[in-house]
């Protein structure tokens, strides 16, 4: 299949990090589905140790790809708690840490400083799209699960976007 061009301009691993932690916030299971995706096609190097190498392994995908369509799937029911709350605002900055310390690895940069921009991305995106969900829903009165599946399509095309900007014109397809 051809590439799919960006519409990001190419981006620095501080700001790929930055942008997939925002998306971990909103989204904490895409950027982690999307980047063991590309481990597996040989264009994104993880890290060096036991559980990085088996990040784009069938196992690692497919066990990413699972938690990606639960959280998808999850995020629609009403017992699901705010992404805002102790919990799971917690767990978004640690996968989105996580994210930013494997984007900067890759590019060969310092992982606590990607950490450190991922988890702030990511408490910004929790923030955001808690913000905008909230005020749509206020606005327009559109049933929630509908305005979590618009989340999902921006979520997962920012993704996108930041992944192929990162790896210069060619996008992530």
């Amino acid at each position: 299949m051809d590439p799919i061009p960006s519409f990001l301009p190419p981006l620095p691993p501080p700001a790929r990090a930055v942008l997939l932690g925002f998306v971990a916030g909103l989204r904490s299971q895409v950027p982690v589905a999307l980047l063991a995706i590309e481990s597996q096609r040989g264009r994104f190097d993880p890290g060096a140790g036991r559980l990085a190498r088996r990040f784009g392994s069938s196992e690692g995908v497919a066990g990413s790809l699972v938690g990606f369509a639960g959280e998808l799937v999850a995020d629609k029911l009403p017992i699901t708690p705010r992404r805002t709350t102790t919990g799971p605002f917690l767990q978004r900055l640690a996968t989105g840490g996580m994210v930013g310390a494997a984007v900067h690895y890759d590019a060969g940069r310092s992982r606590p400083l990607g950490a450190l921009l991922g988890a702030a991305g990511a408490g910004a995106g929790a923030w955001a799209g808690s913000t905008a969900r909230r005020f749509a829903a206020e606005r327009t009165r559109l049933p929630n699960p509908l305005l979590g599946a618009v989340e999902d399509v921006v979520a997962v095309g920012l993704a996108l976007a930041v992944i192929g900007a990162g790896r210069g014109a060619a996008a992530y397809w």
